[in-house]
């Protein structure tokens, strides 16, 4: 059976995975992208100046085996974005996904597709619901939750996690989204490993036990 994966999840050290507010100007708010500069080094952002080493290893297992993404209403797009019919999302044209991607969303619009593979479907569900979706769609493949941080927690709160990689960045944010809020108990389900980089975050890597 496939599984549920998160990769390049990055996190402050207050447990907020975007500032506030977010805007077409502003994706991460207040945060701007403080928390993705390790990712920013690395050769799988940059392959003719990013460095090889523990970070970029990381990053790299983020397409390994995935078939189809699954993300929230807020990373498709700023407030508003369901009232403009021309937007398709920040990534331009050819968006990084290259496998149908489920857009959660109170107000559905017929499915977008783009170039590269990716094929944007936009759906009002459940975790559960839109993760059956996802699965038939992936055709054997995992599924990668892509976020934001409320639909993270929304399938973590349901258990429906197998592989979650966080990275914890050296910033305080004092406001945003949280990713631990209503989760406490949160590791008992888990196997935890964290490595720590010369850049100054640690990859923390959750891992769901197997059933005794």
């Amino acid at each position: 059976m496939s599984r549920t994966r998160i990769h390049n999840l990055s996190i402050s050290l207050d447990g907020f995975a975007t500032g506030e507010p977010q805007s077409a100007e502003a994706p991460f708010g207040h945060a701007g992208e403080r928390l993705h500069e390790w990712m920013f080094r690395t050769r799988f952002w940059d392959a003719e100046t990013g460095a090889s080493g523990v970070d970029d290893a990381f990053a790299r297992q983020h397409g390994d085996s995935i078939g189809a993404e699954i993300m929230g209403a807020h990373k498709f797009g700023p407030p508003g974005w369901q009232d403009d019919p021309d937007w398709t999302g920040w990534w331009g044209p050819n968006p990084p996904f290259h496998t149908p991607t489920f857009v959660l969303t109170h107000r559905p619009r017929p499915a977008l597709e783009m170039a590269g593979g990716t094929t944007f479907h936009f759906l009002t569900a459940t975790p559960a619901v839109a993760l059956e979706t996802a699965r038939e769609a992936a055709d054997g493949l995992d599924v990668r939750i892509g976020g934001g941080a409320s639909v993270v927690r929304d399938f973590l709160a349901e258990g429906l996690v197998d592989l979650m990689h966080l990275v914890q960045v050296p910033i305080v944010l004092g406001r945003g989204v949280r990713i631990w809020d209503g989760l406490e108990g949160l590791e008992a389900a888990y196997d935890v490993e964290a490595v720590s980089s010369p850049s100054g975050v640690t990859h923390l890597t959750f891992t769901r036990r197997a059933a005794s």
